[in-house]
């Protein structure tokens, strides 16, 4: 009986695993497990095609896709119009989240379009919901993760930015570009 039931464990265990069921969120301080995401051309794109750069990744529900324009129209100011962060070293992305909405893969296509030209940025394409388990990232909300040049999580932001803490995260976006 001993034997099943170890039998039982070991065989339980070793499928958790295979299923990546016991990873951990991800964490301040905590390197940021790689993804492969598609864009809507189906390029396939990993943390890897910026190598050298601090990320900020917007990992977003359609349905929630104008919650943080205000941060990102604050982030993208200060890079682009006040030049305070340097765009050779810097690179905010979106990820969409496909699994949490009911819109169809066209319409979340056409929002994501329109914010890539809006913020002049790559757009990928989660359609199986990974990042909500491999990062432990909520569905039906919209995450920002800063992630620094070695992948190394310096900010998680889950839902919407308090405009309290919008200019200290482009402080920390601009610190982290000079490291």
């Amino acid at each position: 009986m001993k034997k099943i039931l170890f039998s039982i464990a070991v065989t339980v265990s070793t499928l958790l695993l295979s299923l990546d069921l016991c990873g951990q969120a991800l964490e301040v301080g905590k390197k940021a497990p790689d993804w492969f995401f598609e864009d809507s051309d189906r390029k396939e794109f990993s943390m890897n095609s910026w190598s050298g750069k601090v990320l900020q990744i917007n990992y977003v529900d359609p349905d929630m896709s104008d919650l943080n324009d205000s941060f990102n129209d604050a982030v993208n100011k200060a890079t682009e119009a006040d030049k305070r962060s340097d765009r050779n070293k810097f690179k905010g992305i979106g990820i969409v989240d496909c699994k949490s909405t009911w819109k169809p893969n066209s319409v979340i296509r056409l929002i994501a379009g329109n914010k890539a030209k809006k913020y002049n940025t790559t757009i990928l394409f989660d359609y199986d919901g990974n990042l909500q388990s491999k990062w432990g990232m909520p569905k039906d909300n919209y995450s920002i993760v800063i992630l620094d040049k070695n992948r190394i999580c310096r900010a998680i932001y889950k839902g919407k930015v308090p405009d309290s803490e919008i200019e200290k995260v482009i402080e920390l976006i601009i610190t982290l570009t000079k490291e």
